[in-house]
């Protein structure tokens, strides 16, 4: 998720109009909405020392706003944190280990993402049991969902292919 996604996301959980927090941060009240939403929309990207100063106003760490580096540990439990925030990514405990898990009342996202991660559970064990290789397990996973064999993911056709099917067979007629 992008950055002003992330300061859109915490504004509105504060309850905080654009033009408070831009003013919060050091803009001119004339100008401080409209900077803001420039941020929230992409338009413009916040320097390391606005995001700072951004997350010191919405009460946040730095690395709850920045597009996390997944290659740090803080980095990565930000990512998770935000999955937690918009797909119902929830951590748990079973049998003494943590584990994460989606929560069901999310509706939509619980059933499309339970799909996507039971079809990357079997793939774990068919690698676990030897029907298919390190080297097919990683090609299943890099060019997912390319190669998933469950068939739970369909390419659907463009709408104008669609309607030219539909245009043919009413012509058949």
């Amino acid at each position: 998720m992008a950055i002003g996604e992330r300061i859109h996301f915490f504004r509105n959980l504060r309850g905080i109009t654009q033009k408070y927090l831009g003013m919060k941060v050091g803009f001119p009240e004339k100008t401080a909405d409209v900077r803001m939403a420039q941020y929230e929309s992409g338009t413009r990207t916040p320097k390391a020392d606005l995001t700072k100063t951004l997350a010191n106003v919405l009460e946040v760490s730095p690395h709850a706003l920045d597009v996390p580096d997944i290659d740090s540990n803080i980095g990565l439990m930000h990512t998770l944190f935000t999955l937690e925030d918009l797909r119902g990514l929830r951590v748990t405990e079973v049998d003494g280990e943590v584990c994460i898990k989606l929560d069901k009342s999310t509706g939509k996202t619980y059933h499309e993402m339970s799909q996507m991660l039971f079809a990357w559970l079997e793939q774990t064990k068919k690698l676990k049991a030897g029907e298919i290789t390190k080297e097919e397990y990683d090609q299943w996973r890099y060019r997912y969902p390319e190669f998933d064999t469950t068939q739970r993911w369909v390419k659907v056709p463009s709408q104008d292919l669609s309607d030219a099917f539909v245009e043919a067979l009413k012509e058949k007629k």
